[in-house]
Protein backbone atom coordinates (compact mmCIF):
# COMPACT_ATOMS: atom_id res chain seq x y z
CA UNK A 1 0.00 0.00 0.00
CA UNK A 2 1.25 3.44 -1.54
CA UNK A 3 1.87 5.82 1.87
CA UNK A 4 -0.50 9.62 1.30
CA UNK A 5 -0.86 11.70 3.63
CA UNK A 6 -4.42 11.34 6.10
CA UNK A 7 -5.84 14.38 7.57
CA UNK A 8 -5.49 14.23 11.39
CA UNK A 9 -9.87 14.75 12.69
CA UNK A 10 -8.56 18.35 13.65
CA UNK A 11 -7.11 18.97 10.24
CA UNK A 12 -10.17 17.22 8.96
CA UNK A 13 -12.37 19.91 11.17
CA UNK A 14 -10.57 22.99 8.94
CA UNK A 15 -10.73 21.22 5.71
CA UNK A 16 -14.73 20.57 6.27
CA UNK A 17 -14.99 24.26 7.26
CA UNK A 18 -13.31 25.20 4.51
CA UNK A 19 -15.06 23.38 2.10
CA UNK A 20 -18.56 24.50 3.44
CA UNK A 21 -16.86 28.20 3.07
CA UNK A 22 -16.66 27.06 -0.53
CA UNK A 23 -19.49 25.94 -1.21
CA UNK A 24 -21.52 28.93 0.73
CA UNK A 25 -19.60 31.45 -1.87
CA UNK A 26 -20.37 29.34 -4.96
CA UNK A 27 -23.95 29.37 -3.91
CA UNK A 28 -24.31 33.01 -3.63
CA UNK A 29 -21.99 33.83 -6.64
CA UNK A 30 -24.70 31.53 -8.51
CA UNK A 31 -27.68 34.21 -7.63
CA UNK A 32 -29.76 31.14 -7.36
CA UNK A 33 -29.04 30.16 -11.07
CA UNK A 34 -28.79 26.21 -10.97
CA UNK A 35 -26.88 26.34 -14.22
CA UNK A 36 -24.68 28.76 -13.25
CA UNK A 37 -23.83 26.93 -9.99
CA UNK A 38 -22.96 23.63 -12.02
CA UNK A 39 -20.75 25.70 -14.70
CA UNK A 40 -19.18 27.81 -10.89
CA UNK A 41 -18.67 24.17 -9.49
CA UNK A 42 -17.26 22.42 -12.26
CA UNK A 43 -14.54 24.65 -12.80
CA UNK A 44 -13.53 24.65 -9.26
CA UNK A 45 -13.58 20.82 -9.43
CA UNK A 46 -11.32 21.07 -12.59
CA UNK A 47 -8.59 23.40 -11.51
CA UNK A 48 -8.21 22.17 -8.21
CA UNK A 49 -7.87 18.46 -10.25
CA UNK A 50 -5.26 20.95 -12.63
CA UNK A 51 -3.68 21.63 -9.21
CA UNK A 52 -2.63 17.70 -8.25
CA UNK A 53 -2.48 15.86 -11.71
CA UNK A 54 -1.49 18.74 -14.04
CA UNK A 55 -3.55 19.66 -17.38
CA UNK A 56 -4.49 16.95 -19.81
CA UNK A 57 -2.11 18.76 -22.43
CA UNK A 58 0.96 18.34 -19.37
CA UNK A 59 0.11 14.80 -18.82
CA UNK A 60 0.23 14.49 -22.78
CA UNK A 61 3.66 16.12 -23.20
CA UNK A 62 4.89 14.09 -20.79
CA UNK A 63 3.38 10.55 -21.68
CA UNK A 64 5.00 11.84 -25.11
CA UNK A 65 8.44 12.51 -23.82
CA UNK A 66 8.38 9.08 -21.70
CA UNK A 67 7.04 6.84 -24.98
CA UNK A 68 11.06 8.14 -26.60
CA UNK A 69 12.97 7.24 -23.58
CA UNK A 70 12.42 3.27 -23.17
CA UNK A 71 11.93 2.81 -26.83
CA UNK A 72 8.08 2.81 -26.43
CA UNK A 73 8.50 -0.17 -23.78
CA UNK A 74 6.13 -0.70 -20.72
CA UNK A 75 8.89 0.06 -17.86
CA UNK A 76 6.85 -2.86 -16.08
CA UNK A 77 6.87 -5.64 -18.52
CA UNK A 78 8.76 -4.86 -21.83
CA UNK A 79 6.40 -5.58 -24.06
CA UNK A 80 5.70 -2.77 -27.08
CA UNK A 81 3.22 0.47 -25.52
CA UNK A 82 0.54 0.64 -27.88
CA UNK A 83 0.23 4.16 -29.51
CA UNK A 84 -2.62 4.81 -27.89
CA UNK A 85 -4.11 3.82 -24.12
CA UNK A 86 -0.40 3.38 -22.59
CA UNK A 87 -0.67 5.52 -18.66
CA UNK A 88 1.37 7.42 -16.88
CA UNK A 89 1.88 5.97 -13.49
CA UNK A 90 2.96 7.76 -10.39
CA UNK A 91 5.67 6.26 -7.80
CA UNK A 92 4.45 9.24 -5.47
CA UNK A 93 1.10 10.27 -6.01
CA UNK A 94 1.24 13.55 -3.94
CA UNK A 95 4.49 14.18 -6.37
CA UNK A 96 2.08 14.46 -9.05
CA UNK A 97 3.10 14.20 -12.76
CA UNK A 98 6.80 15.26 -12.80
CA UNK A 99 9.37 13.11 -15.27
CA UNK A 100 10.86 11.90 -11.78
CA UNK A 101 7.58 10.90 -10.48
CA UNK A 102 6.05 8.64 -13.05
CA UNK A 103 7.33 5.97 -15.08
CA UNK A 104 5.22 5.02 -18.61
CA UNK A 105 3.18 1.31 -18.57
CA UNK A 106 0.95 -0.41 -20.39
CA UNK A 107 -2.58 -0.67 -18.97
CA UNK A 108 -2.93 -4.38 -18.03
CA UNK A 109 0.51 -3.77 -15.90
CA UNK A 110 -1.17 -0.56 -14.34
CA UNK A 111 -4.20 -2.59 -13.69
CA UNK A 112 -2.30 -5.26 -11.47
CA UNK A 113 0.11 -2.61 -10.04
CA UNK A 114 -2.72 -0.89 -8.69
CA UNK A 115 -4.60 -3.80 -7.33
CA UNK A 116 -0.96 -5.34 -5.78
CA UNK A 117 -1.16 -1.99 -4.29
CA UNK A 118 -4.52 -2.55 -2.50
CA UNK A 119 -6.51 0.33 -4.99
CA UNK A 120 -8.76 -1.40 -7.30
Amino acid sequence: MVNTRQLTDPERIVARRLLESVRTRMVAAARSDASLLWAIRRYVYMRLQHDERGTPMQRRALKLEKMDAPKGRCAICSKKLPDKGAELDRFSPMKGYTAENTRLICHQCHRDDQAQKGFA
